[in-house]
């Protein structure tokens, strides 16, 4: 589950236990409270069970604050710059719900990748480890770069999540999960940190909605890299 979903469900609980304390004071019937939180679960999950949770995270997102979508920016632009400096293909990217549906695009808000060689890379893993280690490092450096400007990760368990599917896949075991977490968001915090400027650069482009040709572009010259699409 997203976390717009679990903070949805945490705020569900909370007002069914605040009208719980109140009711009695102001003569509520305790009915009323439990029918409109069973109502916002069973909407949840009808919703996780139908659409994956595009429609919460749409409801959700109509109501970001812009410290909320700052954030979000700073996530995105990390996994965008550490794909870059690893060669992961980026095809394209959305920061909100809405423009998922406008894009008519499947999947979550975020960036998206060229994912066409991931599975064989998860089952060639003991034969070519460094490839399935670049995307960890890549879904790991959202969290990472949130860590480095905000001290804290407030998103990233859906990146954890992929990261920890891809792993098993790979038939790493369950006790070593953590282990390549650690290693992921490490490698992400090094690349990030020696990039900071090109990362605060780039959060602004895709704030400006920049193309990604244009995205990876500015970070060539930051990188000190050839244009791209030169010879």
């Amino acid at each position: 589950m997203s976390d717009s979903r679990l903070n949805l469900v945490a705020i569900a609980i909370f007002l069914m236990m605040m009208s719980a304390l109140v009711g009695p004071i102001v003569h509520l019937s305790p009915a009323i409270p439990a029918a409109a939180t069973l109502g916002i679960l069973g909407i949840i999950t009808a919703d996780q069970i139908s659409w994956q949770g595009k429609g919460t995270d749409f409801f959700v997102g109509l109501f970001q604050t812009k410290a909320e979508k700052e954030r979000i920016l700073c996530h995105e632009a990390g996994h965008f710059l550490v794909a870059h400096c690893l060669q992961i293909p980026i095809t394209n990217y959305s920061l909100s719900p809405w423009e998922v549906l406008r894009q008519g695009a499947g999947g979550m808000a975020g960036i998206q990748f060229d994912t066409t060689n991931l599975e064989n890379q998860c089952r060639d893993w003991h034969l070519r480890p460094q490839a399935l280690e670049r995307w960890a490092t890549v879904w790991m450096a959202g969290i990472a770069a949130e860590k480095i400007i905000y001290g804290e990760s407030q998103g990233g368990n859906g990146d954890r999540q992929q990261l920890r599917q891809a792993f098993r896949r790979a038939g790493l075991p369950e006790i070593k999960l953590q282990q390549k977490e650690s290693w992921a968001f490490l490698q992400a915090k090094n690349l990030l940190e020696q990039h900071r400027q090109a990362h605060g650069q780039l959060q602004q482009a895709l704030a400006q909605r920049r193309s990604v040709e244009e995205c990876r572009h500015l970070l060539a010259q930051h990188l000190g890299e050839p244009a791209v699409g030169s010879n």
